[in-house]
């Protein structure tokens, strides 16, 4: 235990440090200073210590300090002034709203302060990573606007009137003979349009499920799921995982010791791990639902980024018991920004949701499922998915060259069959995620870090790479800043172990 306390004009900073936590020296550091901040201990305006003197007396790398000192900045609660040092914020309305007004779980709090991170990477200039969708040079624009125009001058003021609340009936009849093809048998009837997956999923939630039924998904998973549970005041459970995704005696202990409302699972290129679950287990997972009555609800928005291998069946060509909802949208193949995705259900539940989507927004905007729905009648799905398997498949090859090239000795992925992810995880016993994040984001390189998409404790030397976002040269030149960001902290760490900085 180190504990530092340091007197400043008008306050007084106490620094108590545990290193047989599991929490990382940083993180401490960070929780301790923004506490006494709010506690008013630590009063607007008051001058913290340089990060260098702070690090000497912590008999710390400087670098600890210095991720602190930054990740508070990003969070409103310190603020650099070039020349004379660094500050208590004097405006902390930004941080104020950020904080939870009840006290929140530890896994809650973590994830806050990791988005807060997450925020550098929209720095203009800086190589970033993290996102989650296509680059903006594969939608198809040009198309886009014909079929916008087309539709004014077809439909008129109908295009911008509002549709049914299941949907404009051409794309739901395009859906089900798409649906069809990969073997789901479906009629018109089992179609509800939504605002995008994210919508599909937040109304199955809503429809299905109330204030503390618990919601089993692997671990990590999506990150949208997690916030939707959150937000719903739902408990989530995440079942451990391999390369072949959830792992099915985990899941079967978990449905008999919770009881379970929902299951959540991602069976093609998952996010953030890009594991494709092969087909004997898609039917264990279908077999076990049904024999517990508990619906499974598939997210399936990766699934057309297949780059190797035969297309398996989606979890809902196999559901012979109507237990597997079928999510899928556009957003990823075709347009982000036009939100249009869709939702395929069997019955009761069927009813449950469209009565739910009617009361959350009335209908899906009119003249967007019109435009998708004349996309796809012109074949631009299959022009677009062909050209953009293409290049992705490149960018996928560039990135698992440049893994191997750059990222530290010790690092471990898997080669994903498709989708837009590497997930990596660093080497344990060297610096983590979050730390690897500052020090790359110092060098205009970002990346989502693992801890995001955990719902335990774990994740902490995990992150997640969009290689689809970047052309190939860049995902070389943004590795290659990522693994330098992870030699300069081991280098700052073997500074310390030498007694260097003491």
């Amino acid at each position: 235990m180190r504990k530092v306390a340091i007197v400043m004009p008008g306050s007084r900073l106490n620094i108590n440090l545990r290193r047989e936590s599991e929490a990382p020296l940083y993180r401490q550091i960070i929780e301790q200073i923004r506490a006494q901040i709010d506690h008013g201990d630590l009063p607007s305006g008051a001058r913290l210590p340089a990060s260098r003197s702070l690090a000497r007396q912590l008999g710390l790398s400087r670098i600890s300090v210095v991720n602190a000192y930054a990740e508070l900045r990003a969070a409103g609660y310190l603020s650099a002034q070039a020349g004379r040092g660094t500050f208590v914020a004097r405006d902390r309305e930004a941080a104020s709203i950020a904080q939870p007004q009840a006290p929140a779980p530890a896994a809650s709090q973590r994830s806050a302060s990791l988005r807060q991170m997450m925020r550098l990477a929209r720095r203009p200039g800086v190589i970033d990573f993290s996102g989650g969708t296509p680059p903006s040079e594969f939608f198809p624009v040009r198309y886009l606007q014909d079929a916008i125009n087309h539709i004014i001058e077809r439909d008129g003021a109908d295009a911008l009137s509002y549709e049914a609340p299941e949907g404009y009936a051409p794309l739901r009849s395009a859906v089900r003979d798409y649906v069809r093809a990969i073997g789901i048998d479906c009629r018109i009837e089992n179609v509800l349009i939504t605002g995008g997956a994210q919508q599909a999923i937040d109304l199955v939630l809503q429809s299905l499920m109330s204030a503390g039924e618990t919601l089993l998904t692997a671990d990590p998973t999506y990150l949208g799921i997690i916030d939707i549970a959150q937000t719903r005041r739902i408990p989530i459970y995440g079942a451990p995982i391999d390369e072949d995704g959830i792992r099915i005696d985990a899941l079967e202990n978990a449905l008999k010791r919770l009881r379970p409302r929902l299951i959540y699972v991602m069976p093609s290129y998952q996010n953030p791990t890009g594991h494709l679950m092969p087909l004997h287990r898609r039917r264990q997972l279908v077999r076990l639902a049904a024999q517990h009555g508990i619906p499974i609800l598939e997210d399936e928005v990766y699934r057309e980024f297949r780059y190797d291998g035969d297309e398996l069946p989606p979890l809902k060509a196999l559901d012979e018991s109507g237990v597997v909802i079928h999510t899928n949208a556009f957003t990823k193949v075709l347009l982000p920004g036009i939100r249009i995705g869709y939702l395929v259900a069997d019955g009761p539940y069927y009813e449950r949701l469209a009565r739910v989507k009617q009361a959350a927004d009335i209908s899906t905007p009119g003249l967007n499922q019109r435009a998708i729905h004349l996309l796809l009648e012109r074949g631009v799905l299959a022009k677009q998915l062909e050209r953009n398997r293409l290049e992705l498949r490149r960018r996928r090859v560039a990135a698992l060259a440049a893994a191997q090239r750059h990222l530290p000795a010790g690092s471990a992925w898997t080669a994903p069959g498709g989708g837009l992810f590497l997930w990596v995880e660093l080497p344990a016993d060297g610096p983590s995620a979050a730390e690897t994040f500052i020090a790359s984001i110092q060098r205009d390189v970002a990346f989502a870090i693992g801890g995001l998409f955990t719902i335990g404790a774990g994740g902490e030397h995990a992150m997640r790479l969009n290689f689809g976002i970047h052309k190939r040269e860049t995902i070389d030149e943004g590795f290659r800043r990522i693994g330098e960001a992870w030699a300069a902290l081991v280098a700052e760490y073997g500074d310390v172990e030498r007694g260097a900085v003491l």
